[in-house]
């Protein structure tokens, strides 16, 4: 095994948690150099098995839109990175794109800064008999996530999220059309 490197092709749950490890490793090994070009990394995640796919969403980091120039430099710089440090065991496809309008929603500055807007969240286990929830983000209170349910404020502790997103409305694309005009 290389240095570094993680396997990713065995037993389903062990891919999962392999590929979460190596993942987070990887964000490690090419969050600086991503910083360095300007642009913000949103999550990286690795699916597949044996022909597993490293997928790198980023933004940049002034909130202008991402391109796809942007994203064939961060791919060109990256991979560089990658080559030298070697964390991937075996073949694998990379993929860097934008988070796009129904994005993940992953850090607690994701949270904040989309507040007012509708989201599915899905947690890592049962929280009060539940793990899916969906509402407008209300915002964050140290590390807890606040979600409007139908008037009811409802705190998630970030860590406990598996995944969010935002669900795209008419609602959110007026308001993104609107801040587009004021540019």
């Amino acid at each position: 095994m290389p240095s570094g490197g993680f396997p990713v092709d065995e037993a389903t749950e062990r891919i999962n948690v392999s590929a979460d490890l190596l993942a987070e490793r990887v964000e490690e090994i090419l969050t600086p150099t991503i910083e360095a070009m300007g642009f913000d990394v949103v999550r990286v995640s690795i699916s597949g098995g044996r022909n597993a796919t490293l997928q790198i969403m980023a933004e940049p980091a002034d909130g202008s839109e991402m391109t796809v120039d942007h994203c064939a430099d961060i791919s060109r710089a990256v991979s560089a990175v990658l080559d030298v440090e070697d964390p991937i065991e075996g073949t694998y496809s990379l993929e860097v794109s934008s988070p796009g309008l129904d994005r993940p929603l992953v850090r607690l500055r994701d949270f904040e800064r989309f507040t007012g807007f509708e989201a599915k969240i899905e947690l890592k286990s049962l929280v009060d008999g539940r793990r899916k929830f969906r509402g407008r983000v209300d915002g964050t209170d140290g590390t807890d996530i606040l979600i409007d349910m139908d008037g009811e404020q409802v705190r998630l502790e970030h860590a406990a999220i598996a995944k969010a997103k935002l669900i795209i409305t008419d609602e959110m694309l007026a308001k993104l059309e609107e801040e587009k005009a004021h540019e």
